[in-house]
């Protein structure tokens, strides 16, 4: 009852920091302010960022006077993200959220679209353009989350490959870099980095490929929220699940059933429904006048690691918050 009543009580407060209700009431409905139209580009296309548009959406509504004009991305370039962006300005958006693939690569070009328009980067920066500011998760602080889990999971330690996406994103960069701080004096060694343009058949083929040239493997880490599930396929495919310990990011449902069937070890959830929820209602503010809602650069927030023992809360929450 004990251990009931805490699971309770975790779920909710990741509800309320998650900040979206199902039965949310509009706190504001002037009908005489202007009509907002804002646009969010995603880097790619799963569950996190389902999770995120539920979070737009629920300001969108509770604000009354904006309009979400949600693009999931499907490519994999630079060149198209691009166009997505010019595409938008061309329509007249009065902002745009984006999560840049490559923040380094787009810095010149997203300075074009903040000379034309209100840009925020989300999930992903590019610290060096002129973005207003950034809003997502501290990334750095998620990969150390996900550090902790890999000692947790492999005490005498071990090695271990990391999967991700876009190696040159940001956040792709801050997670690693956490996940070296954080494993710095363990006895876990980071053997390779394999990207997959957050192509789910490449990820599950790096993989595959990585278990049969490293038949010592002890552990891999997917860094965006399709890699657990792609890791996990390839590790249950070569009969290694439970012996090669799997940590991922995000709570994709079929991450969160690999962890309560004990197959991935567990995973870094970011406030995902906050996160949007957050960027359309700073958004719509700043551009009505309150230039405070996006100071000081960056607007971080927490994760939260979840193993077997903690997954019946996220997908408690997921069940009462993000199903019709």
């Amino acid at each position: 009852m004990k251990k009931l009543h805490l699971c309770i009580l975790a779920l909710c407060v990741l509800a309320f920091c998650q900040g979206c209700r199902k039965n949310s009431s509009r706190t504001t409905n002037e009908t005489g302010r202007k009509k907002l139209r804002l646009a969010f580009v995603t880097n790619t296309t799963n569950d996190f960022w389902s999770i995120v548009r539920h979070g737009c959406d629920s300001a969108a509504w509770n604000l009354g006077n904006v309009k979400v004009d949600f693009r999931f991305f499907t490519n994999s370039t630079v060149e198209a993200q691009e166009a997505i962006l010019s595409d938008l300005v061309a329509s007249g958006v009065n902002g745009i959220a984006i999560s840049p693939i490559d923040g380094e690569k787009e810095t010149d070009f997203l300075n074009q679209i903040a000379a034309k328009t209100l840009l925020v980067c989300v999930d992903s920066d590019a610290a060096n353009s002129k973005r207003v500011c950034f809003i997502g998760s501290d990334n750095v602080a998620a990969g150390k989350h996900a550090a902790d889990l890999l000692k947790a999971a492999l005490p005498q330690g071990g090695k271990v490959i990391l999967c991700v996406g876009y190696p040159n994103a940001q956040n792709a960069k801050d997670r690693i870099q956490g996940i070296q701080d954080g494993l710095a004096g363990s006895k876990i060694q980071i053997i390779d980095t394999l990207a997959d343009r957050t192509q789910t058949a490449i990820a599950r083929k790096n993989a595959q490929d990585a278990l049969a040239k490293y038949p010592d493997l002890a552990g891999m880490v997917g860094l965006y929220s399709y890699n657990g599930p792609a890791i996990l396929a390839a590790v249950r495919g070569a009969g290694k699940a439970k012996l090669v310990k799997i940590v991922c990011f995000d709570d994709d449902s079929d991450t969160l059933a690999g962890i309560a069937a004990g197959d991935i070890y567990g995973t870094v959830v970011q406030l995902s429904t906050r996160i949007g929820s957050e960027t359309i209602t700073r958004m719509d503010r700043y551009l009505r006048g309150d230039k405070s809602q996006l100071s000081g650069g960056k607007i971080l927030f927490n994760s939260i690691a979840f193993d077997k023992g903690k997954v019946d809360v996220i997908q408690a929450w997921r069940q009462n918050v993000l199903l019709p």
